[in-house]
């Protein structure tokens, strides 16, 4: 028999493999950081032991969920400018207060209560585009979180990019080196988007990250505004002008992507880009809605973001895939379409397919990281039970997911983080509520 460090059961194990079947009274064996093996308890129990076996009564395991689009620091400006047009938003309020408060301090402080937040929410994994990304790094790997980094691109001076497009260039290439090789945390190039990134600046950013072999990450029509005046500038739509200079590519992330044209979408499916569709906060901005039955009809790989805080106003993955399951059987009068095993898929396995981790995480795989997530289903609102999929898109909550673990080391337990002090954690968050609120 072979000694494994953990055993963890549940009433209903989800894999997100295969046929995405149930398996009942499931196991997953873990050992170092990886899983060892995966199914019913009753075969698992007869070639794995361990010390360490997590009774699952009542419990489902299902992988970690994969938020595939946010500004992790921005948690901060959670609610600071609701209630408005993005452009108003980002110009007046939200670059405004970028410019006064970011800083290595204020990012690495905003990313331990971001890394906070999402865990206890069952996400393992994030895919950011922001600034001072090294502290961000130092941070989540402390926690023990996993994401992907992306050195954010724009071609106006800013704070400590007082040299313009330069600065970031080379701050991303010294992030990208930085980071090489490590476990937890894979870099990324992120231009922001196409009224705030030349065609020279992506062009450089596909140059960069095709160099150092990462990935790509940028907005991608995400709004009527951003549409106008790419085709008033290139007399093409977004999707068009970034393929037109060669940028896009299975190596790219692209966010929301709500106004595409059918050739937009055509161009997405042939060039292999995956989608981080972000419904709440495209809802709460009014941007619209991504075509998203569209884009799995024509066999893009889409995933769920939550954005950034400021805009969303969480970062609860569990959220999205109950939203997007809704609305878009309203928007298309279907109640059959982005079903409850679709949502889940867009947030774990597709996920992280489209950050390039596909092979790491996302499913419940040997072989694959164990990032794992154990919800309690002894709750009113989970009982009775039905169907297990379905329970997870349209009931549960986070505050149902009792453990959590990331590279086969349990970060959550009893809904509490065992790697950081949550109390100083918040008390950080409250002081910097008062300087932003005194300014």
């Amino acid at each position: 028999m072979l000694k494994v460090d953990h055993i963890i059961k549940a009433d209903y194990l989800l894999t997100m493999e295969g046929d995405l079947s149930i398996i009942n009274d499931g196991a997953v064996a873990v050992s170092g950081t990886d899983i060892a093996a995966a199914g019913a308890f009753s075969d698992i129990s007869k070639k794995y032991s361990s010390s360490n076996v997590t009774d699952g009564t009542e419990k489902v395991i299902f992988p970690g969920f994969v938020n595939t689009h946010t500004h992790a620091a921005m948690v901060y400006f959670r609610g600071i400018a609701d209630d408005l047009p993005l452009q108003e938003w980002l110009e007046k309020h939200i670059w405004p207060n970028e410019m006064k408060w970011l800083s290595a301090e204020f990012v690495g402080d905003a990313v331990e209560l971001a890394c906070l937040e999402m865990l206890k929410g069952g996400v393992t994994t994030f895919n950011d585009m922001y600034f001072y990304e090294n502290i961000a790094g130092e941070k989540l790997t402390s926690i023990g979180m996993r994401a992907v980094l992306g050195s954010g691109i724009i071609d106006f001076p800013w704070k400590d990019y007082s040299q313009g497009p330069d600065d970031y260039f080379r701050k991303a290439e010294e992030h990208i080196r930085n980071w090489k090789g490590n476990e937890l945390v894979t870099t990324a190039v992120a231009p922001h988007a196409t009224f705030t990134c030349s065609p020279e600046n992506y062009t450089r950013a596909r140059e960069l990250a095709e160099k150092y072999g990462v990935r790509l990450h940028t907005h991608l029509a995400e709004t009527e505004f951003e549409v106008a005046q790419c085709r008033q500038r290139f007399g093409k739509t977004p999707v068009e002008h970034l393929d037109s200079i060669g940028f896009l590519s299975e190596r790219v992330s692209a966010a929301h992507c709500v106004w595409l044209t059918d050739n937009d979408i055509d161009i997405l499916a042939k060039k292999k880009v995956g989608v981080a569709h972000c419904i709440e906060s495209n809802l709460k901005l009014a941007s619209g809605f991504a075509p998203v039955p569209k884009l799995l009809k024509a066999g893009i790989t889409v995933g769920l973001g939550t954005d950034g805080a400021a805009s969303n106003n969480d970062l609860n993955i569990l959220g999205e895939l109950s939203t997007a399951a809704k609305v878009h059987k309203a928007v298309s009068s279907d109640p059959t379409v982005v079903n409850s095993k679709t949502a889940l898929l867009m947030a774990t396995k597709a996920g992280a397919e489209i950050i390039g981790l596909g092979e790491i995480t996302g499913s419940i795989k040997p072989g694959k990281r164990a990032d794992l997530v154990i919800a309690s289903l002894n709750r009113p609102h989970l009982l009775p039970i039905y169907d297990i999929y379905s329970h997870i898109a349209y009931s549960m909550r986070p505050s149902d997911i009792e453990t959590v673990m990331v590279n086969g080391k349990i970060l959550i337990d009893k809904g509490e983080l065992m790697t950081a002090n949550e109390e100083a954690i918040l008390e950080k968050a409250k002081r910097w509520q008062k300087k932003i609120q005194s300014s």
